[in-house]
């Protein structure tokens, strides 16, 4: 089984930019419909690369997480079966202070947002935090891909996005 350890923020700046060592489109779509299961499953396409994901639903830095390759026609055949919308973002990878960054910028319905995620070996990990960081929104559901393809960026409040 494995665990997955992530920490979300939102970022305050476009500095993190000129550090970007590579970048990958992806696209990502979702089968359990209105969330109210104990996981999500999700289907990834990475450039040329795809997975089938299940991933506990809890809020929070810390859950189960279970990642499968899978051929790149099948994941393009699943993502047509997805309920919700489908994320489309671009991920780009920054390190700073011994840590890989990935910095997720979405177009389409969520275009607009650009979030930042870490992992972390452990859950009480200190890490130094870049002068592009801004607010943590790791308890904040909303900001989860899955919560995103049922509920658009485009769809929130000014006070959602604050």
């Amino acid at each position: 089984m494995g665990i997955e350890i992530e920490r979300k923020f939102l970022l305050a700046g476009d500095d993190w930019r000129a550090f970007v060592e590579k970048s990958v489109r992806m696209a990502q779509g979702y089968f359990d419909g209105g969330g109210a299961g104990k996981a999500s499953v999700r289907v990834r396409i990475a450039g040329e690369s795809a997975w089938l994901n299940i991933k506990s639903r809890q809020s929070g830095t810390t859950r189960q997480e279970f990642e499968y390759p899978i051929p790149l026609p099948d994941a393009q055949a699943l993502l047509a079966l997805c309920s919700g919308g489908l994320i489309d973002k671009t991920r780009h990878h920054v390190r700073h202070g011994g840590f890989l960054w990935e910095i997720d910028e979405f177009t389409g319905a969520n275009a607009g947002l650009i979030v930042a995620e870490i992992e972390l070996p452990t859950a009480d990990t200190e890490f130094a935090r870049p002068n592009w960081l801004g607010r943590e929104v790791s308890a904040a559901p909303r900001y989860y891909n899955h919560a995103l393809a049922q509920r658009p960026y485009a769809q929130w409040v000014p006070e959602e996005k604050a």
